[in-house]
């Protein structure tokens, strides 16, 4: 299965508009990986029936999980279905990857030391009260990946995820932690597979998740979005001169009509367009909480000006 995007070609970015492709591809929350020549984007899947959990204290509207499906380009224009990457367990209902647990916002990363693909991701049971990271190995960028366990990393409670490998091949664990109050940021293990001891916690008390993370000119920004369930709310960025230092929180990055609801979307990943050292895109999802098979995805530039201040726009 292959399809096409459409360049923003003024910017050299792609805009991805949930209303051109409502079911397709079907890779949410989820992040991009360069490898060889390629960019592998991997996601949840999600499809079916929309349901509510009963008795939850928020709008908990969730799909049988679907694993993680991985795209690849070497455009970011045309896209091909890969694989499932990371497949559901259809049998065994303790099993983290079971269909009636939650697999979200998947990351993918390479270790060049061990040449293996690492994945992780956030595990929960169907009200959330789990809490868990989720690993994955595999040798190919497309996998399948085998699934190692889950952690509470340090004992920490965590949800809303992402990976960072910085320039020294060192990697990070960034997520949402204390019932989402507080980010913490832990050091992977030199084989990405485990958490050390060195951890940080930040944004504390000010309830942000869906991170992601850049590294532009030697300071580190963290994009995240307020904690609202699935309803759309204002982003927000922090900054750092050591990633396993101070953060310092700032506004909402977004301009323009609509920026107030980072214009119906929610962060996810942002991605490093090779070969451009300036060049970013701040990935989305536009969730459909009624319908979350039908959620799209937003893709728009990440800018920097001259005093390292970023912007997002939306040209639409």
């Amino acid at each position: 299965m292959a399809f096409k995007v459409s360049y923003l070609s003024s910017l050299f970015f792609l805009v991805f508009l949930s209303s051109a492709f409502a079911q397709e591809p079907n890779a949410h929350g989820g992040g991009v990986l360069f490898s060889k020549g390629k960019y592998y984007w991997y996601g949840e899947v999600k499809s079916g029936e929309t349901k509510k959990v009963p008795n939850s204290n928020w709008e908990n509207y969730r799909v049988n999980a679907g694993g993680v499906s991985c795209y690849s380009s070497s455009n970011l224009k045309d896209w091909k279905f890969e694989s499932i990457a990371l497949k559901v367990n259809t049998s065994d209902p303790k099993s983290d990857l079971h269909t009636s647990k939650v697999i979200e916002r998947p990351k993918v990363i390479y270790n060049k030391k061990t040449k293996k693909f690492v994945m992780w991701m956030h595990i929960d049971s169907e009200d959330y009260s789990y809490a868990r990271s989720g690993v994955a190995v595999s040798d190919s960028p497309v996998g399948p990946f085998v699934y190692i366990r889950s952690v509470r990393p340090n004992g920490n409670m965590a949800r809303d995820m992402t990976v960072f490998v910085d320039d020294d091949g060192k990697a990070y664990h960034f997520y949402s932690s204390e019932e989402n109050a507080t980010m913490h940021i832990a050091l992977l293990s030199d084989d990405y597979l485990s958490h050390t001891k060195q951890e940080i916690r930040i944004l504390i008390d000010q309830k942000r998740e869906a991170p992601a993370v850049i590294k532009h000119e030697n300071k580190y920004y963290l994009f995240t979005s307020g904690c609202t369930g699935w309803s759309p709310n204002a982003a927000n960025y922090a900054t750092a001169d050591h990633i396993i230092g101070e953060w310092k929180a700032f506004g909402n990055p977004c301009t323009g009509p609509d920026s107030d609801k980072t214009y119906y979307g929610q962060s996810t990943f942002v991605l490093k367009v090779e070969g451009n050292s300036n060049k970013y895109i701040f990935m989305a999802d536009k969730w459909n909480k009624m319908d979350l098979a039908k959620s799209g995805h937003l893709w728009l530039p990440l800018t920097f000006n001259k005093q390292g201040v970023p912007n997002i726009t939306n040209p639409n």
